[in-house]
């Protein structure tokens, strides 16, 4: 399952810087407050995070589907994995900045 979540949110990475000059991903994790903390950050299209409620949503979109090809359910597919493994997940993103998603799991 949690080679699912790493698909999606590269895969995403990919979708959405993919019409910057120069995409950049990054994936990691960090140690915060002792817990690890992997992360997905690219420099793509972001969103706009007046509108986060609905970015784990099935099929709820951010971006029209003429711009990027998606069902939008790939966000909602991650969040249940890893709430399944006692994990959280959130973003942060800015409108052609891009975004970062991180997820944090259980012991």
């Amino acid at each position: 399952m949690m080679s699912l979540v790493y698909q999606n949110l590269i895969s995403n990475a990919i979708k959405y810087s993919s019409k910057k000059e120069a995409p950049s991903i990054h994936i990691g994790s960090q140690q915060v407050n002792g817990e690890v903390v992997y992360f997905v950050k690219d420099n793509g299209a972001g969103f706009d995070m007046n509108f986060y409620e609905k970015l784990f949503g099935v099929f709820q979109r951010l971006h029209s589907e003429s711009e990027f090809e998606g069902t939008g359910i790939g966000l909602a597919t991650v969040n249940r994995i890893v709430q399944r493994h006692g994990g959280r997940i959130w973003a942060e993103g800015k409108i052609d900045e891009g975004s970062v998603f991180y997820f944090t799991l259980g012991n």
